[in-house]
């Protein structure tokens, strides 16, 4: 990049992206409807306050879905020579808005970068939010590839992944891997909501990793799913198809072939799940053992750098806490030529494997 950047909107991501920029020495104007946002994000140094005569090379809108047609449209007037681009998690529909409020889309590409925290807001903004990330690029015929250049050197300049795609197969491929998961979750969790306490009690990882992202802002999501209904519903109808079949056959698991169309759904779900993609977007998979770990200060660590000095690479790590007990389980994912020895050295060391 060569800059000023513009960004429109102090969220997670406008924020993330400022700080991004500014670490590259890139001037950032800042610009928010809220003045609180706007003043946190210029006080963590993600750019500064927007002045009178800005001649931005590029604008990067970054607010809800509702409103990012809107947004991008004055910024096309405002700014007849920058060239803009929106971070929204849906692309068909403002385009097409766009489109219908006769905006100069000569001048407008949207793009979607899929990295997030579990936080919003400009207090949650990193600088390396984007590294290793897609961000999507959705191309369109009303603007050229030259004129586009400067959204592809922020995507990298921010160390992102650039994945070009079409808007409709950008809406298409986030409501498979990214709206209907959200709804999944949702309902999953919402089954809690009356549940015993002693049932909750028993929870483990499992639960807790289908439930994770029904924690998400609610207003938000009803903006997104509004936004992209028709892939989502046409997901969602085969996906109900998928339950009738469990659910008939585990009306009488004893009826012929009842337990062999169990068999056959459960098997599909391991298929589908071997086809993504592993770390570095490989498909190369990894074996996990899982490590029993004291709950007291300095266990984790002394673990990893136990593992490194072994000359094993973790691939994966996630920790889970033994209901009722003072232990952590530590899930190592590692190459598969290396969990025997793996599991050899440490069990010598005197760490408990679980298993």
């Amino acid at each position: 990049m060569i800059g000023p950047v513009r960004v429109v909107g102090t969220g997670l991501l406008g924020t993330s992206i400022g700080l991004g920029l500014r670490a590259r020495g890139i001037e950032v104007i800042l610009a928010d409807a809220s003045p609180t946002n706007l003043s946190i994000a210029i006080d963590y140094g993600a750019g500064r306050a927007a002045l009178a005569g800005d001649r931005p090379q590029l604008i990067v809108v970054c607010v809800p879905p509702d409103v990012t047609a809107e947004i991008v449209a004055r910024e096309l007037e405002s700014f007849p020579d920058a060239i803009v681009t929106d971070v929204a998690s849906v692309k068909l529909a403002p385009l097409a808005e766009l489109r219908a409020r006769g905006a100069d889309i000569s001048r407008y590409i949207g793009s979607h970068p899929l990295a997030g925290r579990e936080r919003g807001g400009p207090l949650a903004g990193r600088a390396d939010l984007f590294l290793g990330r897609p961000w999507v690029v959705a191309a369109h015929d009303g603007i050229s590839y030259q004129q586009a250049t400067a959204i592809d050197d922020l995507i990298l300049d921010l160390g992102a992944t650039l994945v070009e795609m079409s808007p409709e197969d950008h809406d298409r491929g986030v409501a498979l891997v990214s709206h209907v998961p959200q709804v999944v979750s949702t309902l999953m969790a919402r089954r809690l909501t009356d549940a015993p306490a002693a049932s909750l009690n028993l929870a483990g990882q499992g639960l807790r990793d289908v439930t994770r992202v029904a924690a998400s802002d609610p207003e938000l999501w009803v903006q997104i799913l509004g936004a992209n209904a028709a892939p989502v519903r046409e997901i969602l109808t085969a996906y109900r198809d998928d339950l009738d079949r469990f659910i008939t056959a585990l009306a009488d698991p004893a009826a012929p072939g009842a337990r062999r169309r169990v068999a056959e759904e459960l098997a599909g779900g391991n298929a589908g799940v071997s086809r993504l993609p592993g770390k570095h977007g490989h498909d190369r998979r990894f074996v996990s053992l899982t490590v029993m770990v004291d709950d007291t200060p300095g266990q984790i660590a002394r673990l990893l750098n136990e593992i490194g000095a072994l000359g094993v690479n973790v691939e994966d790590l996630r920790l889970e806490h033994s209901p009722g007990a003072e232990l952590g389980l530590a899930e190592i994912s590692v190459l598969p030529e290396a969990v025997t020895r793996l599991t050899e050295e440490l069990a010598a060391r005197g760490w408990r494997i679980a298993g």
